[in-house]
């Protein structure tokens, strides 16, 4: 018992810095400073993919650790980027600009705790429900610092942020199916060809462009899946007696070729 406690301490110590990270961007915000702000939720979502890997690795996954994840994640990738909207942006609107910038802060905490009950459960682990909170947090991020104040965006910018609130918000707490990071392994790989090539793609694009890919890669990975789930929602209407399954499409990926 000992053993297992000793384990679970590094895993939890990571978690917690994934806290630390969301606090501190938050101060960073408060402060005006967004570039170094939106550096610290990435720190938090690097913490946030390290201490589930780590609790893998030492075996010591446990039902405390799942629940302090969802808090910490509450604040790095609910709170924070909520909170960078509103002093970018929406505190102009008074009150108003308080509750449109809220929406990804109470979508995230409502997709985290649909997310827990579902994990106690049957669950799919190839797919998540609902746009991952780190997802939805890196897109909204990633448009403020980049494209926001950009020539790019131009007039468009006052629209362009209000469409990707609202689009990240909702699809948290949709019933879209989006693909989870399975493990790179060969199998993995050779059943999820296309899936890896986007990953490898995005990340390389990233790093070149210093930043500037991060918002289009999201918004393939965002978009891609709920044009998916449109297109199976239509089928399924125009032809009811062929409902078609997700969860059961013999273990075929959306990007297996």
């Amino acid at each position: 018992m000992r053993r297992r406690v000793t384990r679970s301490i590094v895993p939890n110590l990571l978690t917690l810095a994934n806290l630390f990270s969301g606090f501190t961007a938050i101060v960073n915000i408060s402060d005006g400073r967004f570039t170094r702000a939106a550096m610290f939720i990435l720190l938090a979502a690097i913490f946030d993919m390290l201490d589930g890997l780590v609790a893998r690795l030492l075996n010591s996954t446990s039902e405390f650790g799942e629940q302090l994840d969802s808090l910490c994640d509450a604040v790095s990738f609910g709170l924070a980027p909520a909170y960078m909207l509103y002093a970018v942006y929406f505190k102009e609107f008074g009150e108003s600009g308080i509750f449109f910038a809220s929406l990804p802060a109470l979508s995230g905490v409502t997709r985290l705790a649909r997310f827990n009950v579902e994990s106690a459960g049957i669950e799919d682990k190839r797919y998540f429900r609902g746009l991952p909170i780190p997802s939805a947090a890196l897109t909204i991020v990633s448009y403020i610092i980049f494209y926001h104040n950009s020539e790019l965006v131009g007039q468009f910018g006052e629209i362009a942020i209000f469409g990707i609130t609202l689009i990240a918000s909702y699809a948290m707490v949709s019933n879209i199916r989006y693909d989870s990071l399975p493990k790179p392994t060969i199998r993995n790989v050779r059943r999820k060809p296309v899936f890896f090539l986007f990953l490898i793609v995005g990340i390389i694009a990233s790093v070149v462009t210093a930043g500037d890919a991060i918002f289009p890669v999201m918004m393939i990975y965002v978009l891609f899946f709920a044009a998916k789930h449109f297109i199976l929602w239509l089928k399924e209407t125009i032809n009811p007696e062929d409902e078609i399954d997700e969860s059961t499409d013999s273990g075929k990926s959306t990007f297996e070729i």
